[in-house]
């Protein structure tokens, strides 16, 4: 008799392990719109917290990221870029710190649009935005009627004058398995 306890207890130790990867957090893949663009703003990462996601439950992404402000280029007279040199005045944002802006988000449902969204940045982080290390963070909830699958999210963070300061696109997947079906394993 004493096995029965071990074995109840294995089980135990197997259906944790199998559930536990359902409804933990995740480093999501971040790629850039442009691969040869050279944004003001680098992201670090994007944290996806459960994944994956669950329709009818609330979902968190933080995005990890770094302003790459050019201070050297900022007290130069003129800037050197790939057609030519501009003046400073032209380029002068870029030698600010991020005071205000939005994240311009579209999702994808198998290449077919499905959700436009645009965000205060301001909201979503702290501002203003200085020169290092600062964490975007967003929670929505999804639609229980969200159908399971794989998607595909692209956002742009702009600054209070439109200027695009990063573009990145992350995959994703919706799960099969809602959070109330969890809740009763």
């Amino acid at each position: 008799m004493a096995g029965v306890p071990m074995k109840v207890f294995g089980c135990f130790l197997v259906a944790l392990c199998l559930l536990v990867p359902l409804i933990s957090a995740k480093a999501a893949d971040v790629k850039y719109c442009d691969k040869k663009a050279n944004y003001i703003v680098k992201v670090n990462g994007l944290d996806i917290d459960p994944y994956p996601i669950s329709r009818g439950s609330n979902t968190t992404f933080a995005i990890s990221a770094t302003t790459d402000l050019d201070t050297v280029s900022c007290q130069a007279d003129y800037i050197a870029t790939d057609s030519g040199y501009r003046g400073r005045d032209q380029e002068y944002w870029m030698c600010q710190p991020i005071t205000g802006g939005k994240l311009v988000i579209d999702v994808s449902y198998f290449w077919f649009h499905v959700h436009s969204e645009d965000r205060d940045l301001c909201k979503d982080t702290s501002c203003p935005i200085d020169v290092g290390d600062f964490l975007v963070s967003h929670s929505q909830e999804l639609p229980g009627i969200t159908p399971p699958g794989s998607y595909t999210l692209t956002m742009k963070m702009v600054d209070g004058n439109n200027n695009q300061l990063t573009c990145i696109t992350v995959d994703f997947s919706i799960g099969f398995i809602a959070e109330e079906t969890l809740a009763v394993m």
